[in-house]
């Protein structure tokens, strides 16, 4: 009798534009089901971010390739009440790392080749036993293709813009929704016309749009469809 291959540690991936509670659904799925959990725009914002501290142009491909590699970054504890805490360089920035300017930067960090290399391997490296549950934007389409079940969550560009803005004022930044909408756009733009690795839904994704739907609904059919796989 043929040796039964061990079973390949259970991956869910949660792609989609900024604003339509990748973010949220995620942490309540990690939580729920006891697994890891991979906030990958936050690593781009976090370089993001890096990159606007220590000057580095952005035609200097080896430098970011460098920090993108050894970029000290910690992740706290989940918890879906309140954002993943988030420590660059012994400094918490959580909030920091949420601002429009970063989202921008980070959205054109992402199409350079060496920085996206050295991210996917520290990605991959966040798939342990008894598994993990991975929010981006190329998720399903470039770093876990082998996913146990792909998730693709939208919603309207209105939508995601008052959800932000209201994410925003209650942290106490003084924000514009038109601004704050006309930048959804623009980073929407950006990221589904990259040349790589754009914005899109894996072939055999599960799409779900938010626009109508409360964070419970949305939570309960990825819960459904998750243990389907399992």
């Amino acid at each position: 009798m043929a040796k039964k291959e061990p079973k390949t540690t259970p991956v869910v991936t949660i792609d989609g534009p900024g604003g339509a509670g990748k973010g949220t659904i995620s942490q309540l799925l990690a939580k729920e089901l006891g697994f890891h959990l991979l906030d990958s725009g936050a690593l781009y914002r976090v370089l993001a971010l890096s990159v606007d501290n220590h000057g580095i142009g952005l035609d200097d491909e080896e430098a970011l390739g460098i920090l993108a590699e050894h970029m000290d970054v910690q992740f706290g504890a989940s918890d879906p009440e309140s954002p993943v805490e988030i420590v660059l360089e012994g400094e918490v920035v959580t909030q920091a790392i949420r601002q429009e300017y970063v989202g921008q930067l980070a959205s054109k960090v992402a199409t350079i080749p060496l920085v996206r290399s050295a991210l996917l391997t520290r990605q991959r490296c966040f798939r342990e036993p008894p598994g993990l549950i991975a929010d981006g934007r190329d998720m399903g389409t470039v770093v876990f293709t082998d996913a146990t079940l792909k998730v693709f969550l939208t919603a309207s560009p209105e939508e995601r813009a008052q959800r932000r803005y209201q994410q925003l004022k209650n942290s106490g930044n003084d924000v514009s929704l038109p601004r704050l909408e006309a930048a959804i756009r623009a980073r929407d733009e950006q990221d589904t016309n990259r040349i790589i690795a754009p914005l899109k839904p894996a072939d055999d994704a599960l799409i779900l749009d938010s626009t109508d739907l409360s964070i419970d609904q949305v939570f309960q059919q990825i819960l459904h469809a998750t243990k389907q796989r399992l």
